[in-house]
C-alpha cells in the first residue's frame, strides 16, 4: 500500500515509522529539509515542499496513492491537503489529524477527510476505557461525524451475561462488530454467548448511543425496545453550519 504523509513531526514520523514496519511504501512531505536528516527513518521517500501547493502534490504524484495522511501542527493546513488529495486527486481514503478540538466538526467529507483522528479526545477515551466498566465509551468519530467507534466492558453482574448476540434487539444502526475476550478478538455470531469481562465493540450512529447506553446499563433489567436487530450502520449526512467557527 502506497501512503503519503503531510508533516514528518512527532506524529507523522511516528505513523511512519509503524507503516514502514509493516512494509508499506511511504512517501513524506515536509516543509523542512532537516527533518530529513533527524526523523531516523529508513525507506521511507521524501520530498520537501508545501503541500498546500498543487505543484507539490503532482510531484508527489498522489493520485497513485491508496492513503493520504495530513498529519501536521496546523488545522488549516492538515483540511487543505485532504480537500486537494479528495477533490483534485481522487485519493481513495483520507485521514486528519485534528489538533484543536474546537475545529473536530469541519473535519468531514465538505473538506474531503473520510477519517479524523483527534488526539485529545482519542486519549481521554483511552483513559475512560481503561476504567470505566459498565459504561459506553467513544473511541472514534468515524467519517462525518454522525457514526463512531464504541466500546461497552460487561460487568461480572451485568444482565446481558449468558445470552446470546442474537437474542438481544439491539438499537438500530448499531451493529455489533467484535468481542475482546482474554485479549483474543472475537467475530461475534448470533450463537456466542456474552461473559462478563468481555469488551464489546460497537460501530453506532451518534444518535443511537444513549439508546445502546441503557440498553446495556445496570438499570435495565432486560433488553427491550421496539428497535430492529442489528442490520449494520446507515450514516445520514452531517450538516455543517454556514458560519466557518475556525478555532486556530
Amino acid at each position: 500500500m502506497k501512503v503519503v504523509i503531510v508533516g514528518a513531526g512527532s506524529v507523522g514520523s511516528s505513523i511512519a515509522r509503524e507503516l514502514l514496519a509493516h512494509k508499506h511504501e511511504i512517501l513524506l512531505i515536509d516543509l523542512k529539509p532537516e527533518v530529513i536528516g533527524r526523523s531516523g527513518l529508513r525507506g521511507a521517500h521524501w520530498l520537501v515542499g508545501d503541500a498546500c501547493e498543487l505543484s507539490t502534490l503532482q510531484g508527489a504524484k498522489v493520485e497513485e496513492a491508496d492513503v493520504v495522511v495530513s498529519a501536521t501542527g496546523d488545522d488549516k493546513v492538515n483540511l487543505v491537503v485532504s480537500l486537494l488529495a479528495k477533490t483534485e486527486f481522487g485519493v481513495g481514503r483520507t485521514v486528519g489529524r485534528v489538533n484543536n478540538p474546537k475545529n473536530d466538526w469541519m473535519f468531514n467529507d465538505s473538506w474531503g477527510v473520510d477519517v479524523a483522528v483527534n488526539t485529545p479526545q482519542l486519549m481521554t477515551a483511552l483513559v475512560e476505557e481503561a476504567v470505566e466498566i459498565g459504561d459506553l465509551v467513544r473511541l472514534l468519530t468515524l467519517q462525518t461525524g454522525v457514526s463512531s467507534l464504541v466500546e461497552f466492558t460487561v460487568p461480572h453482574d451485568s444482565h446481558v451475561i449468558g445470552l446470546t448476540v442474537g437474542s438481544i434487539e439491539w438499537p438500530e444502526d448499531s451493529t455489533l462488530v467484535a468481542i475482546l475476550r482474554d485479549h483474543a478478538p472475537i467475530t461475534p455470531s448470533r450463537d456466542d454467548v456474552i461473559d462478563g469481562g468481555d469488551e464489546l465493540f460497537f460501530v453506532t450512529t451518534i444518535a443511537a448511543e444513549d439508546e445502546l447506553r441503557a440498553l446495556l446499563s445496570p438499570e435495565s433489567a432486560e433488553p427491550s425496545g421496539d428497535a430492529l436487530p442489528e442490520e449494520g450502520v446507515q450514516v445520514a449526512a452531517a450538516q455543517v453550519p454556514e458560519d466557518d467557527g475556525f478555532e486556530g
